[in-house]
């Protein structure tokens, strides 16, 4: 079982706000912030469901090759609302919603590309 996952940003103050709108939508939220100073090294802010955060970014170079993050939903409606916030809080398309049936039938995510070029998606994977 995945506990959390982290990405590395090139700006973390653009991704941060990037995130925190993109993902707000599917109930995540900004939930913890730790600086450089804590850690020795980098800063780092942690998105979830409250209370613990189980998505991280953290600044520094980029991962090469950018990375796949998918956020499984409850509803196809979710998957929309996520991808219509990801485009407006400046992400990239790279797959308008819709069913992905190659996958299985009941397979209906969209895909963004975060500031960085992370492949950021939403999945429902309940028919309708």
């Amino acid at each position: 079982m995945i506990d959390h996952v982290g990405i590395t940003t090139g700006d973390l103050k653009k991704s941060r706000l990037f995130y925190s709108r993109a993902l707000a939508p599917i109930g995540y939220s900004l939930l913890m912030e730790v600086s450089a100073a804590e850690t020795g090294s980098k800063s780092f802010a942690g998105f979830g469901v409250a209370p613990k955060p189980d998505f991280w970014i953290g600044s520094g170079t980029p991962n090469v090759p950018p990375v796949h993050v998918a956020f499984r939903v409850p509803s196809r409606a979710l998957v929309d609302a996520f991808y219509k916030a990801a485009i407006a809080a400046g992400g990239r398309d790279n797959g308008t919603p819709g069913l992905r049936a190659h996958y299985h039938p009941n397979y209906y995510g969209a895909f963004v590309l975060d500031p960085d070029g992370h492949n950021i998606e939403a999945v429902c994977h309940e028919p309708e």
